[in-house]
């Protein structure tokens, strides 16, 4: 009896150990107090890595946890994203690549704590920031708001998502240490009973006990922040710290500190510069966090890959997002330690409890080769359009209950004279128009295309307008981004700009689902017999491959045009010509010894049908050049002109004109900064008579010099929300200067600047000239 009681007491006692070892439900904690978090009543410093499960192919999940628990991790954060596990309303799927429960445990394996994101909004570069398509057709809904219905649907989604993993709180005696509530609000609104009614939602579903926070950025935390909830930053490499926490301090000096977002890097768009970050900057500010307590997720620590059509858009305007979400990251998008990974691990190393050492970097893999091969048959798309719907008036394609793909518009025009104006409002996102099967032109939503001259034509010609949608918007309040052509087509004379509009529509649907592209009718190509001189037509191009050991591999895409690629039934992501991404990352498990089948579904068609497999990504070639201004050099020619000066130093500054403006271009031209170095300007709002913030959506910003060299410090990082991101000129550029078009005239009373958020604020401008007019000359 005696030895039966010591055994039982040997067990009672392992089971008392933290969770990472061995836990019991229910007596674990994860607290706040005396201005540190406590884990089962010890302080504990979260250093939490940044991984999002369906970004990693399930059959790397373990070796990317492995990864960054040898950086030096404790933690790992990850958002769940709504639109992946309820792709049609009401059908939930936490299979396969969505199976986060799966994912939790093996962090948990790995004796890795987890921060649960749940959303309901995620933002993370994704398609429409992890929010449902199908949500879109409801016309009336209010996204991120209380509208009953999106309300309805969270609190669905929530309670899915609980039955997977609300059994894996802390409290429970799994690894959730703690649950984030919405995501980044400030950058949407004001709104605090909408984060309210998300708290308790999610208070419903996963308890009292379990410890929630929100995250916002320095300048708007408090305009969402509920007393209930933990506050925490984001901030990107770079950021003053001290002044990010400051106002924090003040109003909760007894708070842990966290950086719940620190940038290690940032997202790619289509045809922008390749972004990086400082690797030194990033491993400062960790180093700078950890010498002074305050906790960190690192954003991202491994990004992966927007399979499909996930990748997302930024806005305001509209910058798809690439395929590959490298990010910078210090474990790169095939899963390869960087330079960055080999600096943070001797930091993370320095921060160790006495006697503990790192684990071991996992094995890592060796990616092949694939010798150049042709893809031999073709569906060309105009021999294979579907049976047409008819309607009277434009929809977007979400009312035929279709979420991704391309859409084409056909009707048959009346008698047109050369030069009248094709008026398409608005395309969303790349719309190519024929007519009588001639292409004649293009509306790229990129650059605010809406207009296109038509040549004469008979009564009757046929006009097709194919509408190919990229992404939808991810961020800011643009993310309710209807697809195909959102409004209306209509003819305009440039003479009397008469409006007429086009009705009668025949609709082709084209959705993004390979079983829709293997449906196709397909030739050889070789059997084709139109002589194509530039490209191969557009259409789905089926082939296979010969593989001899499957490892990882980046299929070069730089002779085709704009779409998307499949390989052995997985959806590998989206390409364009434009760059800067020409590789798409293909894991080795998705592959075969032997033969494989790929698909390329091509919207534009390629110049040759070839492909390749390389053993490194290019994600730096960009075909286009920035978005500089053309439009004039001599800014004396605007119409007003003002001067203004502003205070040094970080944060926001905000100045009145002593007239106010009616324009519809503004032009800023820096004239003085305070360290004499080139100017950066990281935000600009323009207010109207009132001081109120002007609407940024529907501007457009160009530049005299946009400065490459160190990263991506484009015009449009003024207008893109991202108080973390800057434009500066090149260095050679010494009369520098900015153009914002407000898409339309506006009274213009004031200006608000942001310079960067480095400390001292690096190019801070001391003295500014704005100048204005309705049109530029």
């Amino acid at each position: 009896m005696k030895i039966i009681k010591a055994i039982f007491i040997i067990i009672l006692l392992a089971l008392s150990v933290n969770y990472a070892t061995a836990s019991t439900p229910g007596k674990s904690s994860f607290k706040t107090g005396n201005g540190q978090f406590l884990l089962n009543g010890e302080p504990f410093i979260i250093k939490a890595a940044e991984l999002h499960y369906p970004r990693i192919p399930k059959e790397y999940w373990d070796h990317r946890i492995k990864l960054t628990k040898a950086l030096g991790m404790n933690t790992v954060c990850l958002y769940t994203f709504w639109n992946a596990h309820e792709p049609v309303e009401g059908e939930f799927d936490f299979s396969g690549q969505n199976d986060i429960r799966e994912f939790i445990k093996l962090c948990e394996a790995n004796g890795m704590n987890v921060i649960l994101r749940p959303g309901p909004y995620v933002c993370a570069e994704w398609e429409m920031g992890g929010l449902p398509w199908w949500l879109l057709k409801k016309k009336d809904i209010r996204l991120r708001e209380n509208d009953p219905y999106f309300l309805e649907r969270v609190e669905k989604f929530q309670e899915a998502l609980a039955r997977e993993v609300g059994d894996l709180t802390i409290d429970n005696g799994g690894p959730i240490l703690m649950i984030q509530v919405e995501n980044e609000y400030g950058a949407y609104g004001e709104d605090k009973d909408y984060i309210r009614n998300i708290r308790d939602i999610l208070r419903r579903h996963y308890g009292e006990d379990i410890l929630m926070f929100q995250c916002d950025w320095s300048s708007n935390f408090t305009a969402n922040g509920l007393d209930d909830l933990l506050w925490t930053m984001n901030f990107g490499t770079g950021a003053d710290i001290d002044s990010q926490f400051s106002q924090l301090k003040q109003l909760r000096p007894d708070s842990p500190l966290m950086c719940s977002e620190f940038w290690s890097g940032w997202f790619d768009k289509w045809g922008a510069a390749h972004e990086t970050r400082d690797a030194q900057d990033m491993i400062a500010g960790i180093d700078e966090m950890l010498s002074k307590g305050i906790s960190f997720s690192l954003y991202m620590t491994h990004g992966g890959t927007n399979w499909g059509h996930w990748a997302g858009a930024n806005s305001p305007g509209y910058s798809p997002d690439v395929t590959s979400y490298d990010y910078d990251a210090p474990i790169n998008e095939s899963g390869q330690p960087t330079e960055k990974y080999r600096l943070l691990r001797n930091t993370l190393e320095k921060y160790l409890s006495p006697g503990d050492t790192l684990p071991g970097i996992p094995e890592l893999i060796s990616p092949i080769s694939i010798e150049r091969f042709s893809l031999k048959e073709v569906a060309p798309l105009a021999y294979n359009m579907p049976e047409p719907l008819k309607d009277s008036l434009i929809h977007p394609m979400e009312d035929y209950d279709m979420g991704f793909g391309s859409i084409q518009y056909s009707t048959l025009l009346p008698a047109v004279e050369e030069g009248t104006i094709l008026e398409v409002s608005e395309p969303h996102d790349y719309a190519q128009v024929f007519v009588d099967g001639k292409l004649i032109g293009m509306l790229d939503r990129r650059n605010g295309d809406k207009e296109i001259i038509l040549p004469g034509n008979r009564e009757g010609a046929r006009l097709d307008i194919l509408v190919e949608a990229t992404g939808r918007i991810n961020f800011g309040r643009a993310i309710k981004d209807h697809k195909g052509i959102t409004e209306y087509v209509a003819l305009k004379n440039q003479n009397d700009n008469k409006v007429s509009e086009i009705n009668d529509w025949e609709v082709y649907l084209i959705p993004d689902q390979l079983s829709f592209y293997e449906s196709l009718n397909f030739l050889p190509i070789a059997a084709l017999s139109e002589v194509f001189t530039d490209r191969l037509p557009r259409g789905a191009y089926m082939g296979t491959f010969e593989v001899g050991s499957p490892s990882d591999t980046f299929i070069d895409l730089s002779s085709w045009g704009k779409g998307l690629l499949y390989i052995n039934g997985h959806a590998i992501g989206r390409f364009w010509e434009i760059g800067p991404q020409q590789t798409l990352y293909v894991p080795g498990p998705w592959l075969k010894e032997g033969e494989n089948e790929i698909l390329i579904f091509d919207i534009l068609g390629p110049q040759k049908a070839e492909v390749e497999g390389l053993t490194y990504p290019i994600l730096d070639s960009l075909n286009i050049k920035g978005n500089v201004a053309k439009e004039t050099k001599d800014l004396t020619d605007l119409s007003y002109a003002l001067s203004l000066s502003f205070p040094d130093g970080n944060g926001w500054k905000r100045q009145k004109f002593d007239k106010r403006i009616e324009t519809r271009f503004i032009a800023i031209e820096p004239v003085e900064t305070f360290d004499a170095e080139a100017p950066a300007i990281a935000e600009i709002y323009l207010l109207d008579e009132n001081g109120n913030r002007i609407d940024r959506e529907k501007m457009t910003v160009t530049a005299s010099s946009e400065d490459f060299s160190t990263g991506n410090n484009s015009a449009a990082k003024i207008i893109d929300l991202q108080e973390s991101t800057y434009w500066r000129p090149d260095d050679y550029d010494k009369s520098p200067f900015v153009i914002i078009d407000l898409g339309s005239v506006k009274t213009v009373g004031g200006i608000e600047y942001l310079p960067r958020m480095e400390t001292g604020a690096p190019g801070s401008v001391k003295s500014l000239k704005i100048y204005g007019s309705s049109e530029l000359k």
